[in-house]
Parts: structure tokens; sequence; C-alpha cells
């Protein structure tokens, strides 16, 4: 049974994208606009959005700093405007990483992480949560990662901003699906952007922001709240999630000498 309302039809709908000039965001708003959305893209890089655009006709770019909330209230206005009404969908993409372990706390660095992983989201629902509650319709979804789901090595920074998201999700989920609103979190593994590009380490089951994408369309056509994947480094991942604390602290250990 679908969870959410299922998003199969994206002929003249509107998607906006956040965080789509590079890597999940970017393959995302190209497989949406495949499928025949109308595809407003931010970020702060305005000309990797001017770039889509040209290759992606009658997508909009709407360059933003998801750390400054009048920019991003300005923008859901000008999203608004755009779509005649709510969006169809809004993607909360954008994100930061930088590896980091408590041996070498970086609190600049936490604070970053705060600003746009998470704060970044709570600056988006407050200007797009009226415009969704009054329409009763949309759908909003949030990219978080499979390093939210309990503590990894290196991930000091990064890990509990994408642990915050999946809890805020499941919240947004029981106060707005009684009104129709669509909510889903994305739990990726290792996907080959520009952040993941800093990793200097083996990533299994490394897959294609294109692939990501797939998986992303695929689970908002079914309904679905989470979506996670690869499956096959996923599954794993969750199972782990399950052990007593011991025993998990213990497998972390071994898998990765941490």
């Amino acid at each position: 049974m679908p969870l959410n309302p299922p998003l199969r039809d994206w002929q003249g709908r509107c998607a906006w994208v956040i965080g789509a000039s590079s890597g999940i965001g970017r393959a995302t708003a190209a497989a949406l606009h495949a499928q025949g959305a109308r595809v407003v893209v931010s970020a702060r890089q305005a000309d990797a959005l001017e770039a889509f655009t040209r290759e992606h006709e009658g997508s909009v770019a709407l360059p933003l700093d998801v750390t400054r909330p009048d920019d991003v209230h300005a923008a859901a206005q000008a999203v608004r405007k755009l779509a005649g009404g709510a969006p169809a969908l809004v993607l909360y993409c954008a994100g930061h990483y930088k590896a980091q372990r408590a041996t070498q706390l970086d609190r600049a660095e936490m604070e970053r992480h705060l600003d746009v992983n998470y704060r970044g989201v709570l600056n988006l629902l407050d200007a797009v949560l009226p415009m969704l509650t009054a329409a009763c319709a949309g759908h909003l979804s949030l990219v978080g990662s499979v390093a939210g789901y309990r503590g990894l090595p290196m991930s000091l920074a990064y890990g509990p901003t994408k642990a915050a998201l999946n809890n805020l999700a499941e919240n947004l989920y029981l106060d707005l699906h009684p009104l129709g609103l669509g909510v889903s979190i994305v739990n990726p593994g290792f996907v080959e952007t520009p952040l993941t590009a800093q990793n200097a380490f083996a990533m299994p089951a490394l897959i294609t922001p294109e692939e990501a994408a797939r998986h992303m369309l695929k689970g908002w056509a079914q309904g679905r709240f989470e979506m996670n994947f690869p499956r096959r480094f996923t599954a794993w991942v969750r199972l782990l999630r399950c052990l007593p604390d011991a025993w998990y602290f213990a497998a972390v250990r071994r898998m990765t000498g941490a």
C-alpha cells in the first residue's frame, strides 16, 4: 500500500529541485525534465544552472543560497508564480560534506554542515509549507544518507545532520499526510558526486547520479516514504542498524579498521 500519493505523470507539472548544480540533484532534475516536468533548478552556482537550462528546454534557473532565509522565501514565491500555485514536487538535495573525526574537531565545519544540511531545510519549510498546506497538495522530498542511520567513522559532522533529516521527515509525514501532502526521505549509499570524490577509501557499491535519479523517480511513482539504494549495500546497513550497540561498534571497527 502506498504511503504517499503516487507521482507518476510528470507532464506539465512543476518540480523545484534545490541543489541541482551537480550530482544527484542535477541528474534528478534532468530525469524529471525527460518525463515532461517543468523543472525549476536552484543552487548557488548560477553558471551551472544556466548550463542546465540551455540543455533542457523550458527549465528555469533560480540561483539560491539555502542559508539565507529571505532568499529562500523570495525563491519560493517565484516558484509559486511559475507553477501557478504549489509545485508538485519540492526536492531538497543541497548538501555539504567534509570528513571529520572527534580527534580533529572543527567547529566551523560542524556549523557549515548544520547550515546547509539541516538549517537550509528549515528555511525551506518555513517558505513552502504555507503554500503546500493551503493547496492540500504537493510532495516534499529530502535527501538524507545511510550515514544518518547510525554513527560511522569520519562522519562526525555529516552523519548527525542526515540523522536529523530522517527524524524530521517522519515528523513531517505524520503531520502532513492527513492533509493530502506527500513526504519522502531519500537515503542513498555511495553515489559518484563531487562530494564523495573527496573520499580517500574505496566506496562499496558506488553508483552514478543517473542511477540514483532512477531509483528516486521509481520510489515517488510507488508512493514510498523512504528510498534507500543501491539495495545490495543499503540492506546491510539497515541490518546493522538493528544490532545491539556492542555488536554494532565491533562490526563497524572490523569492517572499516577504525
